[in-house]
């Protein structure tokens, strides 16, 4: 029995010619086919044949595609060049926006701009479509997370692979695809543009620009790639200071590790994590924010934030806001660790935060739903472990001989009333090597941030510390904790003995110390001076309510008067004898011009 098939050409065909295309495919097939045949001019020339699910081209126009592949390095410089010149003489940029026929236009450019050697591929149609998800017969040799072609430059991702079709996510055009209309797959999975271009620039999780100005990336990355092998790694041991007190001092994070921020909505999560980025000024770490449904104001405010410090320098910002589609989500993390990821293989020191996966999670559980896949708890498909722990794996401290570069994560979890024996908290925190918790109830109490030291941990510790730092915080949370303890049951007594008291005061002290305004991160030298003063009593006549201010003026006459100690302490990152008998001398000093 003969197949049937299309024959699309470019021009009018003679008999001969048609019957030569019938002989050429019989002799691949071992079956005769019956064409009918049209027209496409697009084509250029030769022609493009359909038969069973798969189309053959052989086409003129597939060969400039491929023509295209050998250009596009030499294009990319030019457009570079174009762009610059245009720059200096003034011209103005045409704004980019986000709309779903320009994104659907970046991903066919992106798809052209390589070589498919093979010109035979498959070809689907859609069976259902809704709700941002598209049902697909054929393509059954379509790969997880694959990129497949709509008409009309709509693009999708396959997420479910079936005996007998696709179940994709549409990435745009959530209105323009039909019932019936056919699917093409692409060869590629989704990728991102990388390197030293996106610093500075605000991107979707297609890398498309949100900041108006043009991109011409070099390098592309999948979203999705393996966590470096164990082999492939070595120890945390290099401290990624936050600036923050109450972090370094107790929770110490070390480039390479993977650090939870959890707590409850308005409690000061987003404001730790900008603070990291912020100190990391001058230290040769690469940052990139994800923000994942969030309000595009609040992103706003977080690049201008950013922007006045001169943090954008070494920064990157994804955003998938929370009226993009949930595909747009979802991918939104994996695309920001593969920005930084790059920098890691690239031998350099990258930090990227995730704020928040909990919306991730929402969001992935949004797909699967409509994807008809089977719930389970709360709803959650069965594989949103494996979801979070696919990104946060690949987070790491690379050994010496793969470039010697790390990648730090801090993923950002919400949790509701402080429940953090939630499914999505308790999943995160069994992946992570340990969590900064902010209470609620200190953080509306004036202590900000709002760490809870008791449920507080770092599983990397003081090895992720510099020696100076260690040596002054070996009490601070045994002595912390003490305090807490101590006042909750001083509540209900009146009468407290003396060594209790004594405690709490010093408790107070301690609190006061570690208490730190938004946006002013700390120096590491910095941060040993204030601990050395209050765990080492000089701090002991100062009044609770007159700590911060002490420590303010504490802070202007060490810049002031001992620089070079300060200096020499953040250089060699250890405080020996000499420099200890020099830190005394100092406090003493401006304890004196105090009481002056």
């Amino acid at each position: 029995m003969a197949l049937k098939g299309e024959l699309f050409t470019a021009g009018p065909f003679g008999e001969d010619q048609i019957e030569s295309v019938k002989q050429r495919f019989y002799e691949l097939l071992g079956q005769e086919v019956s064409f009918e045949v049209k027209q496409n001019e697009a084509l250029i020339g030769g022609f493009l044949a359909i038969i069973d699910g798969k189309i053959y081209d052989a086409s003129v126009a597939h060969h400039v595609k491929e023509a295209q592949h050998l250009l596009v390095s030499d294009t990319v410089c030019g457009l570079e060049i174009v762009t610059k010149n245009a720059q200096s003489s003034g011209d103005d940029q045409r704004p980019l926006h986000s709309s779903a026929a320009q994104i659907g236009q970046t991903l066919k450019k992106r798809i052209c701009s390589f070589e498919n050697k093979d010109a035979v591929y498959e070809y689907g149609v859609v069976s259902s479509v809704g709700d941002g998800v598209v049902r697909v017969e054929g393509l059954c040799h379509t790969r997880y997370g694959e990129q497949i072609a709509f008409e009309n430059d709509v693009y999708g991702m396959a997420m479910d692979l079936e005996l007998g079709g696709v179940g994709a996510v549409l990435l745009n055009g959530q209105d323009n695809v039909r019932v019936g209309e056919r699917v093409y797959g692409t060869g590629r999975v989704v990728e991102v543009p990388v390197g030293d271009e996106m610093l500075g620039r605000v991107v979707n999780p297609i890398g498309m620009p949100l900041d108006n100005k043009p991109l011409n990336p070099l390098r592309y990355r999948p979203v999705e790639s393996p966590a470096p092998r164990i082999i492939d790694r070595q120890s945390v041991n290099e401290p990624l200071m936050t600036g923050l007190l109450a972090v370094d001092g107790i929770i110490p994070i070390g480039r390479g590790q993977r650090e939870l921020i959890i707590g409850d909505r308005q409690t000061g999560k987003t404001t730790i994590a900008i603070d990291t980025i912020l100190n990391q000024r001058g230290k040769q770490v690469y940052c990139v924010y994800v923000a994942i449904g969030q309000k595009l104001s609040t992103v706003a405010q977080i690049h201008e934030t950013l922007l006045s410090a001169g943090a954008m320098d070494y920064t990157v910002i994804v955003v998938a806001n929370a009226s993009d589609c949930a595909a747009m989500q979802y991918l939104a993390p994996y695309a920001g660790c593969a920005i930084a990821e790059q920098f890691m293989y690239d031998g350099k020191d990258a930090l990227v935060i995730y704020d928040d996966l909990s919306k991730h999670a929402v969001a992935y559980r949004t797909m699967s739903l409509l994807l008809h896949r089977p719930p389970g708890r709360e709803a959650y498909p069965g594989d949103v472990f494996y979801l979070h722990s696919r990104l946060l794996e690949r987070a790491g401290h690379l050994s010496e001989a793969n470039g010697g570069g790390s990648l730090t994560a801090l993923p950002i979890v919400e949790t509701m009333a402080s429940d953090i024996s939630a499914y999505i908290p308790t999943n995160v925190i069994s992946i992570t090597d340990g969590q900064i918790y902010l209470e609620p109830e200190l953080f509306h109490s004036g202590v900000r941030p709002a760490v809870n030291v008791g449920l507080s941990v770092s599983r990397v510790g003081s090895a992720a510390q510099k020696k100076a730092m260690r040596k002054v915080v070996k009490k601070l949370r045994l002595t912390l904790a003490q305090y807490r303890e101590l006042q909750i049951f001083a509540q209900f007594g009146s009468d407290i003995d003396s060594v209790t008291k004594e405690i709490l005061d010093n408790g107070d002290r301690l609190s006061e110390t570690l208490k730190q305004n938004q946006h002013e991160p700390l120096q590491m030298s910095e941060q040993v001076l204030l601990l050395y003063a209050v765990m080492n009593g000089f701090l002991q006549d100062v009044p609770s309510p007159h700590v911060r201010a002490f420590q303010r003026g504490l802070l202007q006459y060490m810049r002031r008067n001992y620089g070079a100690l300060l200096d020499e302490m953040e250089e060699s990152g250890d405080l020996t004898e000499e420099l200890t008998e020099e830190l005394r001398a100092g406090i003493e000093n401006y304890q004196l011009t105090c009481q002056a």
